[in-house]
């Protein structure tokens, strides 16, 4: 099934009998196929509204998001928070697409201070399981009337509606950027090094530790503030040893592979990959205790871990602040293991409240979120 447009989604939605498989451009694919088939929204694409002066854009959730990058790359603008491409990781093809962007709430390197892909979606208008067309949020940043439904469906993963458009707030692309690198350091003392990096007022954008041992650091902005910068982030954090910038190919290359974490990709060896959100003061300690590889991000806060295959990870750690996600596995593993970190009873209760309210009959991606 692929509609064309969100009336004809809407019908489809009302008439169907069983559930469905939500698919976007198929880069990111979640749970069984369902009795009901596949519905794709690759139909619903297109840039409804560009406002570069007004720092906002408008497409329907089927948009490829290298269309969007580009129209904004045009206008010397991106969308702040970096969104990851799961390709590599899960040896997907397809496109990205808009929709399944926001579904998964995908962020990169940036987030740590731009904030996730929520953080600028300031409207969207979904299906739910009903049929109905449902609109929140608005065009413009001022609009935050209502429920807060632009935030509920962001990370939603397709279970509470069709995402059919949504609207982002923009930024400026940056003139300049730098990347510092350290060699050599542990966990803990690359932590050590991020924490004190994002506490300086020198405006770093992206701390990552890497697997293979180098800790990176980025700034950006115009060429002479960045320069200045650099000079100064790289004497500030002198006691953690001497630091080398990379050029600016090196340094959009390494931030690709950390937004896409494409050390752990399907092709760089066998394994589970785990993500786990933590304090980044608790990082270190509960990557050591998995086991495995691990990578470094959003200053420590975000750890992906590549195990054995079928490895509990969340059975291995115990209790602990924090969430762990499964995000590539074999058929028979995400079998065994819940792909989400079960919920506390009181956040159960609401999950399981608001799927009865959006998605009654049960129609999209069910069992996926527990």
């Amino acid at each position: 099934m692929r509609p064309q447009s969100e009336a004809e989604l809407a019908e489809v939605l009302r008439g169907a009998s069983a559930p469905v498989a939500i698919r976007g451009g198929g880069t990111r694919p979640v749970g069984l196929i369902q009795p009901g088939g596949v519905l794709e929204t690759g139909g619903l694409s297109g840039i409804t509204l560009y406002e570069p002066g007004a720092l906002t854009l408008v497409a329907r959730a089927g948009t490829p998001l290298a269309e969007v990058e580009a129209a904004l790359a045009a206008e010397g603008q991106r969308l702040p928070f970096e969104p990851m491409d799961h390709r590599a990781l899960l040896g997907t093809t397809g496109a990205p697409t808009l929709g399944g962007m926001v579904a998964a709430n995908a962020s990169g390197p940036r987030r740590v201070v731009a904030g996730a892909c929520r953080d600028s979606l300031i409207g969207v208008r979904f299906v739910d399981g009903t049929g109905n067309v449902v609109k929140n949020g608005g065009r413009v940043m001022k609009n935050v009337t209502g429920y807060d439904l632009v935030k509920l469906m962001a990370g939603s993963w397709g279970t509470l509606g069709v995402l059919t458009e949504v609207s982002f707030k923009l930024l400026p692309a940056p003139d300049s950027a730098a990347t510092l690198v350290w060699d050599g350091l542990d966990a803990a003392q690359a932590v050590a090094l991020m924490s004190t990096a994002l506490s300086l007022p020198w405006e770093v954008n992206a701390a990552s530790h890497l697997p293979d041992g180098r800790t990176a650091l980025r700034i950006e902005g115009f060429e002479a503030s960045v320069e200045y910068r650099a000079e100064e982030l790289a004497t500030a954090l002198a006691r953690f040893g001497r630091s080398v910038r990379l050029s600016r190919k090196d340094s959009v290359t390494l931030w690709q592979q950390v937004r896409d974490v494409t050390p752990f990709a399907s092709g760089q060896g066998a394994g589970d990959v785990w993500r786990l959100s933590v304090k980044p003061s608790d990082a270190p300690a509960l990557a050591a205790s998995a086991g495995g590889d691990a990578l470094f991000d959003w200053g420590g806060g975000l750890v992906w871990l590549r195990l054995a295959e079928g490895t509990d990870l969340r059975a291995r750690l115990g209790t602990f602040r924090g969430h762990a996600t499964l995000i590539r596995a074999s058929v028979e593993a995400r079998r065994n293991l819940p792909s989400f970190q079960p919920e506390p009873a009181p956040v159960a209760a609401l999950s399981l409240g608001l799927r009865a309210r959006f998605d009654p009959r049960g129609l999209f991606n069910p069992g996926l979120m527990g």
